[in-house]
């Protein structure tokens, strides 16, 4: 898995352009918010109308930044199906490190993106880390990113899974996520067929 990322890297970094704690800031700024893809589950009933929050979290850290990361069904924002929190920091010059944690008692911290400080009677502790399901980020204009997990390194038994794979970009007011399964043979279980969803920011959670 490490020599894997490690070619990743290295084939990526040679094209990115670098990085600054000023760029990890600006990307992190750009995921806070309430987001939904309303607009594109309209447009092509084949995508669903999702709500997604990312919330900062844990604010006082010095290891870059900290989200809570809330999924839903818009009609349905009481009963969402996907908990996470995300670490976003700094890797090296040319990329970010978006590492992929659960959390373990999720339903007892439904809505928490909500709450002034969410999460703040957690730790570290608290989370369980997704091997294998961070993302890479690099940066590819004045206010864009985009990366994704290594290729079959994000183990997943999610309706007959074996991995997932995640490709993401991050722009200014608009988040491209393409969440997929797949089998052993590498056929694609699960997730869009046709391309990312398309999540609209609503509301901005500012960063410190």
């Amino acid at each position: 898995m490490k020599k894997i990322i490690f070619l990743l890297l290295l084939s990526n970094g040679l094209h990115a352009q670098k990085l600054t704690s000023t760029d990890l800031k600006l990307l992190c700024q750009q995921m806070s918010g309430a987001f939904n893809s309303t607009a594109q589950s309209k447009k092509d009933t084949s995508y669903f109308d999702i709500t997604l929050h990312m919330k900062p979290i844990w604010t006082n850290r010095d290891d870059g930044y900290w989200l809570y990361v809330e999924q839903a069904v818009t009609t349905m924002q009481d009963k969402p199906y996907r908990q996470r929190v995300y670490h976003v920091y700094l890797f090296n010059d040319s990329t970010i490190i978006s590492q992929v944690y659960e959390l373990k008692s999720p339903k007892d911290y439904i809505g928490a993106w909500n709450e002034k400080e969410p999460l703040s009677t957690l730790n570290t502790g608290s989370l369980e880390i997704r091997d294998g399901c961070a993302i890479y980020l690099q940066k590819k204009s004045d206010d864009a990113y985009s990366g994704s997990t290594p290729r079959k390194e994000c183990i997943s038994n999610l309706r007959g899974a074996a991995y997932a794979t995640s490709e993401v970009e991050i722009r200014k007011n608009m988040i491209l996520s393409w969440d997929r399964g797949w089998d052993k043979e590498d056929n694609q279980v699960w997730g869009a067929e046709k391309g990312g969803y398309e999540f609209i920011k609503e509301k901005n959670y500012r960063i410190k």
